[in-house]
């Protein structure tokens, strides 16, 4: 956009762009991890040390010094720069639409759109308002109309890739706000690339019919690859089961095909950045095209393409515009009114929605972040002599610049200043409304309990289709021989197939993976896969930290062993019950270990069948046996459960009339709760919340069961172990209490409790699992 631009090397080096790019990138790579390595300690998020890479090795920093302005600014590469940002923009997006949580954007489209549309209409208020002074004080030619568009771009629009990636940075990506911020930065997107079709409109010079047409058919276009898309990756997911990804021709495929479909777009004069998006949303989440691709891309962008696409960004600003007070007052203003039209716009959008104050300024912040449809907007206005004056669109750029670089630093000191309101809320299962998400993470060692983890999770949708975001973590053990640890959490990406053969967990790898890929076929519900390698001493490190980081309400361990197909059980390594055990101790929200005997609810039958469950919850008292029976909530909203609540009470409290009053014809409850001083008032309170929701509703049975000591308590349990085809019972934290004390001679797995040991023993021969839940201590 200046002199500097004409410089250019010898014409007959036809090398010299590809090479001069490659030494930019990987300066900018370089440079955006040196000032990561200062600022990450600061809580500064990764977007802010990237911007910051590319100003410094820009026209604003090195490149003022002559040998490098003339190696980094080449007219000759200027297309290639454009070319590169393009590739970025179709990964970046088409990743975010893979990694969008649909569910959740339709679910609270409205807050979203309310928020989005309120920054934005202030915002462009604003824009209107200074674009005809901006015009005249920058000696801008051609439509005024036109920039008064371009300065609504620069105000209005949101970057929603650097909000999600902050988001993912700063560790609240998952949580409501974040999610909420992410979904209006994305409609704030939609705003911006509807004006930038505008501005392309222009670049074309077509009538408004010949525009709409074009528009028609790149609608019809962008269907019809999202129909071939879906029917190739299908089939490609029945192609050579036995492995566990995609091959490199059939990466190569999919790629090519979303690839050309954005450049077709393009072409056509249309952005594809919604395109690009609205691909990778509509995407088949299961199965292995969806996992290797999003192995790949997720380590790709995240380390290379996001980095070099937002240093880019910095790189593009030159200070030395800044020559005279009045294109600083312009720089200046659009920064101050980019920033307080979202701040008005936004905390006016929270005060309707009453959202509290400290969430809706950082929602203000992060719909400040810039970079994205702004630079695009200045390139395909200037280069098509939409707009003629250079001044403008660089002084345009550094405000986008500074302006980022302003919120990214805010953000990062209001996620650490309010780090316990969008931090871990752990809300017990106890009190957790079963109407409302939950976030749950189940882990795995083997292929063993795979079916009845993945079978487990359709009954807690229940038939209303509940929210809930399963998460299905492989905890892989890395051998002690290797010294470094290894962790990581994504699908790993084999590049040599015959590996397949030599690697003792292949087998697991591809079973678990069939097994939920069916899971998801049938139920059309997604599960996200992921993977932790790691020692066994360590691995519940990053088990709960994984917790922490998607905000789990509920973690579900395998037990230690597993059943034969004779029936009896057979012991796995001895690091999953440590990993077990240090989880229960550590972990920040509740925690279940399930033995699973094969017949927990079944998927397939919950999904369609007519079968019914017969689940039991076993209540003793105590916090987790209240942690237990809040759970049992989510389970006795499916159809195709039928859940009693089994209370054990010592002979005397009926003596007494103590605790529940029972009238019983057929082992129902009749009659309402006494709330008596001698029963623990919070054990009282949740059954009564509990009886009143769905026992008199007849959702739930409820049995009362009166017994003198731990021997009677066995030997009901023992008469009903074949009624049902999973017991639910708390680990403990009930104390001494004479109905389950001798319960059994001995005890084997203390992390069990001692009714839970009880049920899991050789010696108690039932055909239903076991699920031992612990609330967060």
């Amino acid at each position: 956009m200046d002199d500097t631009s004409e410089l250019s090397c010898t014409d007959n080096d036809m090398m010299n762009p590809a090479v001069t790019l490659t030494y930019q990138v990987s300066a900018i790579l370089v440079m955006s991890h040196v000032f990561q390595i200062f600022l990450k300690p600061l809580g500064q998020p990764a977007p802010l040390p990237q911007i910051l890479a590319g100003f410094v090795l820009g026209p604003s920093g090195l490149s003022k010094s002559t040998p490098i302005q003339v190696f980094f600014f080449q007219n000759f590469a200027i297309d290639f720069y454009e070319s590169l940002a393009l590739y970025c923009r179709i990964s970046i997006m088409f990743l975010m639409g893979l990694e969008m949580d649909i569910p959740y954007l339709m679910r609270n489209l409205r807050p979203a759109s309310i928020i989005a549309c309120g920054s934005c209409i202030m915002c462009t208020i604003f824009a209107l308002a200074i674009s005809f002074f901006v015009y005249e004080e920058t000696g801008s030619r051609g439509s005024r109309i036109t920039l008064a568009l371009v300065i609504t771009v620069i105000l209005a629009n949101t970057a929603s890739p650097i909000v999600f990636r902050l988001a993912a940075d700063l560790k609240f990506a998952t949580s409501d706000i974040g999610r909420l911020a992410i979904s209006s930065s994305l409609i704030g997107d939609m705003y911006a690339v509807f004006i930038l079709v505008i501005l392309s409109r222009e670049k074309h010079k077509r009538t408004v019919n010949g525009w709409a047409l074009m528009a028609f058919c790149s609608l019809l276009l962008l269907l019809g690859i999202i129909i071939f898309t879906n029917h190739l990756v299908n089939w490609l997911n029945k192609r050579n089961r036995d492995k566990k990804n995609l091959q490199a021709v059939e990466v190569m495929l999919l790629c090519s095909v979303i690839l050309v479909a954005a450049m077709t777009l393009e072409t056509m004069g249309f952005s594809s950045i919604l395109a690009c998006f609205l691909m990778g949303s509509t995407f088949p989440r299961g199965g292995k095209s969806a996992r290797t691709l999003l192995a790949i891309l997720t380590y790709t962008v995240h380390n290379f393409i996001f980095p070099i696409y937002v240093g880019y960004t910095g790189f593009k600003a030159d200070t030395s515009y800044l020559n005279e007070m009045k294109r600083i007052g312009i720089v200046v203003m659009v920064i101050v009114l980019s920033i307080g039209g979202k701040i008005l716009g936004t905390l006016a959008a929270c005060r309707y929605l009453k959202t509290p104050l400290n969430e809706g300024v950082l929602l203000s912040f992060l719909m400040n972040m810039k970079g994205h449809v702004e630079m695009l907007t200045l390139t395909v206005a200037y280069q098509n002599k939409v707009i003629n004056s250079s001044i403008f669109c660089n002084l345009m750029v550094l405000a986008v610049v500074f302006s980022s670089i302003i919120s990214a630093a805010l953000i990062g000191f209001l996620v650490r200043r309010e780090s316990y309101t969008i931090g871990m809320k752990h809300i017990p299962m106890e009190i957790h409304n079963p109407n409302k998400e939950l976030k749950l993470l189940t882990c795995v060692h083997s292929r063993h309990p795979v079916n009845s983890m993945v079978k487990l999770i359709v009954s807690l949708r229940g038939s209303n289709n509940v929210p809930i975001s399963p998460y299905f973590m492989h905890l892989v053990e890395l051998p002690e021989k290797i010294k470094k640890k290894t962790a990581f959490y994504e699908q790993e990406d084999d590049d040599n197939d015959s590996d397949d053969d030599d690697d003792s967990d292949s087998d697991d790898v591809v079973e678990i993976n069939e097994a939920v890929d069916m899971f998801i076929e049938e139920t059309q519900m997604m599960i996200h896969q992921v993977q932790t390698v790691a020692p066994f001493m360590t691995m519940y490190r990053d088990v709960c930290k994984f917790a922490d980081d998607i905000r789990a309400s509920f973690i579900i361990l395998p037990f230690h062993k597993h059943q034969r197909i004779d029936g009896k059980f057979e012991n796995d390594k001895d690091g999953i019950r440590i990993t077990n055990q240090k989880v229960l101790r550590n972990a920040k929200c509740s925690v279940a270990i399930l033995v699973d005997r094969s017949h927990t609810i079944s998927g397939t039958q919950a999904a369609g069948s007519e079968s019914l469950q017969q689940i039991a919850t076993l209540f003793f008292g105590g916090p987790d046996d209240r942690e237990a029976l809040g759970f049992s909530k989510r389970l006795s909203t499916h159809h195709h459960s039928s859940l009693t609540v089994i209370r054990f009470l010592p002979t005397s409290a009926k003596e007494h009339n103590i605790g529940i009053n029972v009238s019983q014809k057929e082992d129902d409850v009749l009659v309402g709760i006494n709330h008596d001083t001698e029963i623990d008032e919070a054990d009282s309170s949740a059954l009564a919340n509990f009886y009143h929701r769905y026992v008199t509703s007849g959702k739930v049975r409820f049995v009362e069961k009166y017994v003198d000591n731990g021997a009677q308590t066995g030997m009901i349990l023992r008469d009903m172990a074949e009624t049902y085809s999973m017991f639910i019972v708390g680990k403990g934290g009930r104390g001494d209490s004479v109905i389950t004390t001798g319960i059994s001679d001995w005890e084997e797995c203390p992390e069990l409790g001692v009714v839970g040991d009880f049920l899991a023993s050789s010696e108690f021969d039932i055909s239903g699992s076991v699920l031992v839940v612990q609330q967060r201590r």
